[in-house]
């Protein structure tokens, strides 16, 4: 066995042993919530299943990652500014339907994919995913959103699916939110958030750090208005500088140790679970993307590395997951994991994408 394979197996143990911690906490924090408290100790069952089911498939020769990120659509209701998505798809081609979504979904159950974090655009612009979520419920369903199609009847299928967790975007304070998202957001994703509350949902917040507003979010005031609002998981992102001239948004080497110093801090203070984006990546061994923990389907079905770096030589529509998993491509990009190490806070595949694309043109 070389080291290189004990390096690989030692990862997705630490791995593996990361997402039953997750689930471990989410169980915790539901406590006051019997009912959810009883769906995250299903799930963490469920979880160890799905990763028995990897390994199996690893000993067969394909190496199967537990996440999956599934952009399943191009659309938005908003027009946020710098958005990722326009910047790094300006074109776009036609989206995958709801039966080829369903079958992606049913692909990744098999293989033992248990977290699915669901993006876009928008996702609740594509109300019949929400049919597929309710037929898997022992996959985790995270959904980046923007928040504002969540109504009434969107929340009543969030209540009865438990396996849906919404992750609700925020620039930080007000003045921040408005000023990106449009006037008047963010007082309504605040009522939003309060009738997801009412119900005893478990949702979180994604938030993006940059240099100019590290001290408002990090703020423990501003944590403690969502704490008291029902927020139970908090994602927060590092800026990742996709468009030229926002490198200056990025935050400093020294706001990013002060990161994980909070993180620390934040899980010892409040029942609530706190990620921080690449940082716990290092925890784990670093980036995940190419399938060593994540990989990312796009909404036209193209298997990328991840959503920053928008190169593909599988597309769903011609090939199964599984097939699309044993990807040349994906497999040189793991090969090539200390070069396309993050540095800086950037993601390193999109800040050394022209190494990428030759790694791609290399599989044809």
């Amino acid at each position: 066995m070389t080291d290189s394979k004990n390096e690989n197996t030692d990862f997705r143990f630490m791995l593996n042993d990361a997402l039953k911690i997750f689930f471990k906490d989410a169980k915790k924090i539901s406590i006051k919530h019997p009912s959810q408290a009883l769906y995250f100790f299903k799930t963490y069952r469920w979880q160890k299943k799905a990763s028995k089911t990897r390994e199996k498939w690893e000993q067969q020769g394909t190496h199967v990652p537990p996440i999956m990120i599934f952009s399943i659509t191009h659309q938005c209701n908003l027009n946020c500014k710098g958005c990722y998505e326009k910047a790094i798809r300006p074109t776009v081609k036609k989206e995958l339907t709801d039966e080829q979504l369903r079958n992606i979904i049913k692909q990744s159950h098999e293989l033992g994919i248990s977290f699915v974090v669901v993006a876009g655009g928008e996702p609740f612009m594509r109300p019949g995913f929400f049919k597929i979520t309710e037929d898997y419920h022992d996959i985790i369903f995270t959904i980046f959103t923007n928040g504002l199609l969540i109504n009434d009847k969107t929340i009543k299928i969030i209540k009865t699916q438990k396996n849906i967790v919404p992750l609700i975007s925020l620039e930080g304070c007000e003045e921040v939110t408005d000023e990106r998202r449009g006037k008047g957001i963010y007082n309504r994703l605040q009522k939003t958030m309060e009738k997801i509350k009412d119900q005893k949902i478990f949702f979180g917040t994604s938030l993006t750090l940059t240099k100019n507003n590290f001290d408002k979010i990090l703020n423990e005031s501003f944590i403690q208005n969502l704490i008291d609002i029902g927020c139970k998981f908090f994602l927060f992102l590092e800026y990742n500088p996709i468009k030229p001239g926002t490198e200056k948004w990025m935050i400093t080497d020294s706001q990013r140790e002060r990161t994980m110093n909070n993180m620390r801090k934040f899980r010892a203070k409040w029942p609530a679970l706190s990620i921080a984006v690449p940082g716990d990546e290092e925890e784990i061994g670093g980036c995940l993307a190419a399938g060593r923990g994540f990989i990312h389907i796009s909404a036209e079905g193209d298997v990328e590395p991840c959503p920053f770096a928008p190169y593909s030589d599988m597309n769903l529509n011609n090939v199964s997951l599984k097939e699309a998993l044993n990807s040349d491509f994906l497999k040189k990009i793991r090969e090539k994991h200390a070069q396309l190490h993050e540095t800086g806070g950037s993601c390193a595949l999109w800040e050394k994408r022209e190494m990428v694309q030759s790694l791609l043109r290399d599989t044809k």
